[in-house]
């Protein structure tokens, strides 16, 4: 670790992270609020039919491609009114992980990996919960609730795989394959000079592979 990198983390730890911060409290919120939602819309379920079971690929689909397009820009392009993404991401996230050095170093480091709290529950009751009330509306109840399921669920699954990237690698999530390979995406995208152009999708490539933004070691694809 280069040491003007060591100075930033020591100080982003001791100027930005709060004295009360706890690292288990943030992933426990996160993981157990997640959980408890697709808990919750998972019994509501009565009958599905099997029209209504397309929602979960769709939905699956929709999600990738929002993860895309907010990386691609609000995390990595200063926008109107979402510029405390920007900041967070591009001018804190990026400078605390280098393509060098990516794992975190103590429990305190989750507040640079994790979604802040505040925005899980914007997350969940601004976007999730409308959009199945209105999917409710114009098709069925059971798609409503398997759309805020599947959303959320594709939010863990991302702050999931997030972490395992920030992990060390070998830990026993970080030595599985599929871990491993998409973690290799995603280290490659903390290059700084590929992460404004290349990797956007932190979990599964889809629309980096149909937008052309799709790049391995040795090349882009």
């Amino acid at each position: 670790m280069t040491q003007s990198l060591s100075e930033y983390r020591e100080r982003y730890r001791r100027e930005v992270i709060p004295e009360n911060y706890r690292g288990v409290a943030h992933l426990c919120f996160t993981f157990g609020t997640g959980l408890a939602v697709v808990v919750y819309c998972l019994l509501q379920l009565t009958r599905v039919q099997p029209l209504e079971w397309l929602t979960l690929p769709l939905t699956f689909l929709y999600a990738n491609l929002a993860e895309y397009l907010g990386h691609r820009f609000a995390m990595h392009r200063p926008v109107r009114g979402l510029k405390i993404l920007f900041e967070r991401h591009a001018g804190q996230h990026h400078r605390f992980f280098s393509h060098r050095d990516m794992e975190l170093e103590t429990l305190r480091d989750l507040r640079v990996v994790l979604f802040p709290p505040v925005l899980m529950v914007f997350f969940v009751v601004v976007f999730a919960f409308p959009v199945g009330i209105l999917l409710t509306w114009l098709f069925a109840e059971n798609v409503g609730f398997l759309f805020v399921a599947t959303a959320v669920a594709y939010f863990l699954n991302y702050e999931l795989f997030h972490l395992a990237y920030h992990m060390p690698a070998d830990s026993w999530f970080g030595r599985r394959r599929l871990v491993a390979v998409l973690r290799g995406l995603h280290t490659n995208h903390h290059d700084v000079r590929l992460m404004s152009r290349w990797n956007f999708n932190i979990t599964y490539p889809i629309c980096d592979a149909a937008f052309g933004s799709f790049y391995k070691t040795g090349g882009k694809s």
